[in-house]
């Protein structure tokens, strides 16, 4: 089972995680975006029926993956929370009980538009919450993927989707990895938040996964 790819950048080597996450080994640093906690809760606020535990099922996979990867830094690329309406207690509750089974990890969250509409997480999740970029070794980690002048961004924000062709009609649309001279982009980490289809005419390298594996589709010099 292949549920890892190797993406070099300068002196970095990124590992890209079928899980739609980033590892970098470097600097023992978990990388995620746009997990969006309380999503559902939000829409159930809002009398639609969606469905439930969908914030468990986000942490049982963050559990798996702080368990295989040494993680000093895990970093939220932006969007922890979806809405105001995600400080829901039960979200709240399951938040900061899991927060406290990984209280040696620094979280860092680097705000992106919905926690701006959102809120803050609260206090007791011990997040350090910044704005864009937030500048790590030769990385500007951000939520929106816009050009930096002096670093490579790595970004969230667009949920990259790529679609794949079989025969005839037949079309399967999955999360992707997309990278091309200025960029960076992770598929959505969270459960329930949809996914973009991104134009990859200026890819340098696009990773599509299934949630099991990763696998190149786009390998351009």
């Amino acid at each position: 089972m292949n549920d890892v790819q190797l993406l070099i950048i300068g002196n970095n080597t990124l590992w890209l995680l079928a899980d739609k996450a980033i590892y970098w080994p470097q600097q023992k640093a978990l990388l995620i975006a746009d997990v969006h906690f309380g999503k559902a809760a939000a829409f159930r606020a809002l009398g639609q029926p969606v469905p439930r535990g969908t914030t468990q099922k986000n942490l049982d996979r963050l559990d798996k993956l702080l368990e295989q990867y040494a993680t000093d830094r895990l970093i939220f690329l932006g969007d922890f929370l979806h809405g105001p309406k995600s400080h829901a207690p039960a979200t709240l509750a399951a938040l900061q009980q899991w927060r406290q089974k990984h209280a040696h990890i620094h979280f860092i969250l680097i705000r992106g538009n919905h926690d701006i509409k959102a809120g803050d997480p609260s206090c007791c999740l011990n997040i350090k919450v910044v704005t864009e970029p937030y500048l790590l070794g030769n990385f500007a980690l951000q939520h929106i993927p816009k050009a930096h002048l002096t670093h490579h961004v790595i970004a969230g924000h667009l949920h990259p989707t790529f679609v794949l062709h079989g025969k005839g009609r037949q079309r399967l649309r999955l999360p992707c990895f997309y990278h091309e001279a200025a960029f960076t982009l992770l598929p959505s980490f969270g459960d329930f938040t949809g996914g973009f289809q991104i134009d990859v005419a200026k890819a340098k390298k696009v990773f599509v996964t299934d949630g099991t594996e990763i696998w190149p589709v786009i390998e351009r010099q």
